[in-house]
């Protein structure tokens, strides 16, 4: 029997999405995709809504009905200001003010390394370590992380806050050599974080069974997630074709890397 009768995926379109469009599918009697661009046919016990989450009667319409709502709906690059305050952030909002009104049990959030950039690598970041955002970003994933901890000690709803490090198919540079985090490991974190027996507020670090370590999830073991994969089957590879980078330069110290050098969006545009 599903662990849900209907979870809400939004960014149901994106590369993330769409592998949790198919990991999550067994947890759930009806899977609702979100997503403002297509998402193709509907599969079978599919529902799909292409819409803007920034649309407030949209975004409370979609998360009706629903037991669960996975939140993985943002641009996953910096963003202006003027884009944090009309899109990203209202839509964040949107989630979690329309779990608290029809009743969803629990938000999983994509959050994102990038909430915490600024802090140095060889600290070891910890899941309770403050937010530390090396770009607007990350800021935004700030703010997200506050509003799942306010309603949760407000109005118990419960959240999980995935800081996702690096998803992709596999590393291609040494910094990826810790940070990655493969795509069915990411399915297996939410998974994790959906079927978990008590969440409150929690945030957990996303990567995969690496050697090479910057971020500590000891301290949410109570999730229960156990990575599968691990980049030291790419480590050969990486290390023959990329040069050792400055240790000292500042991208190589902070957790954030080329993140925390991006330069302020008003200035590329200039």
């Amino acid at each position: 029997m599903p662990d849900y009768n209907r979870i809400l995926i939004t960014g149901a379109a994106g590369s993330l999405g769409g592998h949790l469009r198919r990991g999550l599918a067994p947890l759930a009697s009806h899977l609702r995709l979100v997503d403002r661009v297509d998402m193709g046919a509907a599969g079978p016990n599919e529902e799909i809504r292409q819409i803007d989450l920034a649309d407030r009667a949209a975004a409370m319409d979609a998360t009706r009905d629903c037991d669960a709502i996975v939140h993985f709906g943002a641009p996953p690059r910096e963003q202006t200001f003027e884009e944090i305050v009309s899109d990203t952030m209202p839509a964040s909002y949107h989630m979690y003010e329309g779990a608290r009104l029809h009743g969803v049990k629990r938000v999983i959030y994509a959050s994102s390394i990038h909430a915490i950039g600024f802090h140095e690598v060889n600290k070891i970041a910890t899941t309770d370590m403050p937010h530390r955002p090396d770009t607007f970003y990350g800021m935004t994933k700030c703010f997200t992380e506050n509003l799942a901890s306010m309603y949760w000690d407000k109005f118990g709803l419960e959240s999980v806050c995935l800081r996702i490090a690096s998803c992709f198919p596999e590393p291609s540079n040494r910094r990826l050599l810790w940070s990655w985090l493969s795509f069915d490991d990411m399915v297996r974190l939410v998974t994790a974080a959906l079927t978990a027996p008590r969440v409150g507020f929690s945030v957990i670090y996303g990567t995969s069974d690496n050697s090479q370590q910057g971020v500590d999830n000891s301290k949410a073991s109570h999730i229960g997630y156990r990575p599968q994969d691990s980049a030291d089957a790419f480590a050969a590879k990486v290390l023959a074709a990329t040069e050792r980078p400055d240790p000292d330069a500042f991208v190589s110290r902070v957790i954030g890397g080329e993140f925390a050098a991006h330069p302020h969006p008003d200035d590329v545009k200039k």
